[in-house]
């Protein structure tokens, strides 16, 4: 789904990241690489080829925009240093791109692994009208795009059918974003009347009529 803001367009990508056309710009929040390795290191049943989806889906997105440079908005990696790592940087010695990584309150891993793959880190990042960061901010004459809060909405049936699906939150100051990570919860937000949510189905974002 196309939707502008502060006159730019971007792409809201059912995978839950968001492509600013002009710049060719792609926008990823909390991919949280290394939780499911963490998660069977300390007794989880979850299946080893788990931890591979994040990278079919990250190599998926980068496939269809090409973009020019990516920032990831924070908690890239969920704990400390384990084998998922060597997975990702196999990932960034295959990308064009140019890798931010706009610092989480997850990623506790040295900067000098990240810096060492060519990746910058920075604590946020200002273009033109946008303020880019991990945690939600306001800052005047910035549109906030950010992560952290992995937001989720309730759709509900007539027959008490229910789905709770990512969805990018978009309110006055700010936008954002859905958790990127295949491993990650939901957590639902509650929007006023002059809130957008756009909601993340397997194929398409679907915009909520603000009557719902």
């Amino acid at each position: 789904m196309r939707v502008n803001l502060q006159q730019e367009n971007f792409i809201f990508d059912p995978s839950g990241v968001a492509f600013w056309e002009s710049k060719r710009i792609l926008l990823i929040a909390d991919v949280h690489l290394g939780k499911i390795a963490h998660f069977r290191k300390h007794g989880s049943a979850v299946p080893q080829k788990a931890i591979l989806n994040n990278f079919v889906q990250l190599k998926k997105v980068v496939d269809a925009y090409a973009p020019k440079k990516i920032y990831f908005l924070g908690d890239l990696f969920h704990s400390a240093f384990n084998m998922e790592f060597a997975y990702f940087k196999t990932w960034v010695q295959e990308q064009q791109a140019d890798l931010v990584l706009v610092v989480g309150n997850h990623d506790i891993i040295s900067p000098l692994h990240f810096e060492n793959l060519g990746i910058v880190i920075k604590k946020e990042v200002c273009l033109e009208k946008f303020l880019l960061t991990h945690h939600p901010e306001e800052r005047e004459g910035f549109l906030n795009i950010c992560g952290h809060i992995h937001p989720g909405f309730r759709l509900r049936g007539m027959g008490r059918q229910h789905e709770k699906l990512a969805c990018f939150f978009k309110s006055k100051h700010q936008l954002i974003l859905p958790a990127f990570g295949t491993f990650t919860g939901k957590y639902l937000l509650q929007a006023s009347k002059d809130d957008q949510i756009y909601v993340c189905t397997k194929t398409e974002v679907i915009p909520i009529p603000q009557k719902l």
